[in-house]
């Protein structure tokens, strides 16, 4: 009998951690950190003829608070002036990727500052503006920014930009399962399966045990 195969060990490349960008390196984060920025900046990022060199897009000046928030770095609103004269100093009304993360690099690392000198005993008392506006800032990254409702369109394109192949019958089972089914008729691949809005949208986040105001 032929000995038998064992599995054949990994990759070096697949045990390494993700190698840091310069760009990384240069603001103080981890490769990862990086990727969570980029993921949260090409959601509200537009394309914009007057930045013609910028491949990663830019943020309106109105998106930048929404995009901060969606990292967990929501600056109060005493603090955004200054944040955005920082990151737009000539007020052109658009903020490019770079000046982006090094802010966002900057919150982060404050963050973890904070969260260390925090005891953990210390009880977290959550402000219902700054938690509607979380849930608010989270349902805009599905609507891209729009009103709403989020629809099974939203759905795949947030799947798309994610690089993430999920079937069509399992966007609509996310839909179903957010709006109850009420919205949605019919049977079978042709189904209907409405609309969220950002009620039912809370209401997903609250039983994901996320608790908001």
């Amino acid at each position: 009998m032929p000995p038998k195969r064992g599995r054949p060990a990994p990759s070096r490349t697949a045990l390494a951690p993700k190698r840091r960008s310069a760009l990384a390196k240069e603001n103080g984060i981890t490769a990862d950190q990086e990727a969570e920025i980029r993921e949260a900046f090409s959601l509200f990022a537009v394309q914009h003829p007057e930045f013609p060199e910028s491949k990663e897009g830019v943020l309106r000046r109105d998106d930048v608070r929404r995009c901060l928030i969606s990292l967990n770095i929501p600056p109060s609103k005493s603090e955004l002036p200054e944040i955005l004269s920082t990151i737009d100093p000539v007020r052109t009304g658009f903020v490019e990727f770079s000046p982006f993360i090094s802010y966002a690099a900057i919150a982060l690392n404050t963050q973890e500052d904070d969260a260390d000198s925090v005891s953990a005993s210390d009880e977290y008392e959550y402000d219902h503006e700054s938690n509607a506006q979380e849930v608010q800032a989270a349902y805009h990254l599905f609507t891209h920014g729009s009103a709403g409702p989020i629809t099974l369109a939203h759905l795949r394109r947030v799947a798309k930009e994610l690089k993430e192949d999920v079937p069509d019958s399992v966007l609509k089972d996310m839909m179903l399962e957010a709006n109850g089914g009420v919205k949605g008729k019919g049977k079978g691949k042709g189904r209907d399966v409405g609309s969220v809005g950002i009620e039912e949208f809370e209401s997903v986040m609250k039983r994901a045990g996320l608790t908001f105001g």
